[in-house]
């Protein structure tokens, strides 16, 4: 049986920028973020993370990561979650 009613949306951020050290998390220049954009769910975010980082395989610096956003707020609330 199928659902008519859409899936939950669940928002994902994909953003990327070349790192200091391959061996940390940290951005060389924060103004440099290449943001991606937002996507309702997961799979949409890693079709986008995918195309990003092969657009830039020949850079060894640069990362893009995936960001699950809907962790951190629940729009419902307004409630924030702090790791």
């Amino acid at each position: 049986m199928t659902s008519n009613t859409p899936d939950k949306q669940l928002l994902h951020l994909v953003i990327g920028g070349e790192l200091k050290d391959l061996d940390r998390l940290e951005f060389q220049d924060l103004n440099e973020i290449h943001f991606v954009g937002a996507y309702p769910n997961y799979r949409a975010a890693l079709d986008a993370w995918r195309g990003a980082a092969q657009r830039t395989v020949d850079n060894a610096q640069m990362r893009y990561f995936i960001l699950h956003a809907h962790r951190l707020l629940d729009p419902g609330t307004g409630k924030h979650y702090d790791a």
